[in-house]
C-alpha cells in the first residue's frame, strides 16, 4: 500500500479502544489519526482523557498520547479527519445503532466491536478466516443508506470465536447439535482485577445476554449470502452457558458435538491442524499463519500458556475424545480482546480494505 489509510477509533478510553490503539501502532496499512470518545472526555489530550485507566499490558503508544479527544456528540468534525473508524464506545444499543448509521450516511465506514447492528438484516457479521464472502452484503447496505463508500460492518461476539473456528471445517458433515459452556475471561466486561477485585478467586455462573448470542451468532455466521440479507443456517441446534471466571485474558469453551456423519478422531486433528484461511492467501498483516492449533497435551489449552498464540489472533483445541451422549467433546481457547475483539475488528477491516470496500476519500 502507498499510504497509509487514515483511521480513528471511537469509544478510544476503553479496554477494546486501548487494543485498537494499541495494535494501530506501526500498522503497515493503516494510520490513527484521530480519537473519540464520551464527550466528558472531549478537548482532553487521550493521555489526560484515559488518566490512570490504561489496562493494556504495554505502554500507551507515544502517537497517541497528545492526539486530542473528540466527543461522540462532535461527530461530523471526527468523521473528516478519517478514512473510516473503528467503534467500541459503550452506549445504549439504540444510541449505537444511530451513530454508526449516522457516520456511515456521513460516508465513513465504520468496522464496529459492538452488538447493536449484528441482526441489521444487511450488515455483515465477519469472521475473516470463515465467512469473507458475506462481505458482498455491503452493497445492499450502501444502496438502502443511499452511501457511495459508507457502511457498517461488525464483528461477532467474543466468545464464539473460541469455539465456531473449531467447528466449521466440519460444516460439511452435517453438525446436528452442539452443548457449549464458555468460561470467559474478566477483561470481556472492560475489567481488571484492580478494578474488579470481587472476582480474585470467584466465578458468576451468568453474563447478561450471553448465552443468547452464543446460541444465534453462529447461525449467523454460517449463513449464506441472500442478496439483501444473511439467511440464517437451519442447524446445528446450540445450548450454551456462559461463566465469568478468575482469568485476566482468554475465553475457553468446553464444547459436546453430534454429526450426522461423524467424522473419526484422526480427521478432526488433521482437519484443525491444516486448515487453510483466505486471510492469509490474500496477505493481511494481522491474519494467524496457522489460525487452529490442536495441543495434544491432556491440560491444554490453558489462557496463561496459550491466549497469545499467534499473537492472540489464533485458536487453540484439545482434549478431543469420545462423549457418552454427544459424539465427541474438546476443549478451546482464544484470546478475547484480541481475535475476539479488537484483533478480529482490525483483520476484518484489512480485509474490506483488500477487497476494495474501505478506500481513502
Amino acid at each position: 500500500m502507498d499510504k497509509k489509510l487514515r483511521v480513528g477509533v471511537i469509544g478510544a478510553t476503553g479496554y477494546v479502544g486501548q487494543r485498537f490503539v494499541s495494535l494501530l501502532e506501526n500498522h503497515p496499512w493503516f494510520e490513527c489519526v484521530a480519537v473519540c470518545a464520551s464527550p466528558r472526555s472531549a478537548g482532553k489530550t487521550y493521555a489526560e482523557a484515559t488518566g490512570d485507566r490504561w489496562k493494556i499490558d504495554r505502554p500507551m503508544p507515544e502517537y497517541v498520547k497528545d492526539l486530542i479527544v473528540y466527543g461522540t456528540d462532535n461527530i461530523e468534525e471526527y468523521v473528516k479527519q478519517i478514512d473510516f473508524t473503528f467503534c467500541a464506545v459503550d452506549m445504549k444499543k439504540d444510541e449505537i445503532r444511530e451513530l454508526e448509521e449516522k457516520i456511515a450516511k456521513l460516508e465513513c465506514p465504520v468496522i464496529s466491536n459492538n452488538s447493536a447492528n449484528r441482526w441489521t438484516p444487511d450488515v455483515p457479521m465477519i469472521i475473516p478466516e470463515i465467512n469473507a464472502d458475506h462481505a458482498q452484503l455491503i452493497e445492499a447496505q450502501k444502496a438502502r443508506l443511499g452511501t457511495k463508500r459508507g457502511f457498517i460492518a461488525v464483528k461477532p461476539n467474543c466468545s464464539i470465536q473460541s469455539y465456531v473456528p473449531a467447528l466449521t471445517p466440519f460444516l460439511g458433515n452435517g453438525i446436528k447439535k452442539i452443548s457449549v459452556c464458555t468460561y470467559q475471561a474478566i477483561s470481556g466486561a472492560g475489567k481488571t482485577f484492580e478494578t474488579w477485585p470481587e472476582m480474585v478467586g470467584n466465578l458468576i455462573p451468568y453474563i447478561g445476554g450471553e448465552e443468547e448470542k452464543s446460541e444465534k451468532e453462529p447461525l449467523k455466521v454460517w449463513g449464506s449470502f441472500a442478496g439483501d440479507h444473511i439467511e440464517l443456517a437451519c442447524e446445528p441446534v446450540i445450548s450454551a452457558q456462559c461463566y465469568r471466571v478468575a482469568v485476566q485474558e482468554g475465553h475457553t469453551a468446553a464444547v459436546s458435538v453430534s454429526f450426522e456423519k461423524k467424522p473419526s478422531i484422526d480427521e478432526m486433528i488433521a482437519a484443525w491442524n491444516g486448515f487453510e484461511s483466505e486471510a492469509v492467501k490474500l496477505g493481511l498483516p494481522s491474519a494467524p499463519k496457522h489460525f487452529l492449533q490442536y495441543l495434544e497435551e491432556d491440560n491444554r489449552p490453558q489462557p496463561k500458556l496459550d491466549a497469545m498464540f499467534e499473537n492472540g489472533m489464533g485458536v487453540s483445541v484439545a482434549r478431543l475424545r469420545e462423549d457418552n451422549i454427544f459424539d465427541y467433546k474438546f476443549a478451546c481457547l482464544s484470546h478475547n480482546t484480541l481475535r475476539g475483539a479488537a484483533g478480529g475488528g482490525m483483520l476484518t477491516a484489512e480485509l474490506l480494505t483488500a477487497k476494495g470496500y474501505i478506500t481513502a476519500k
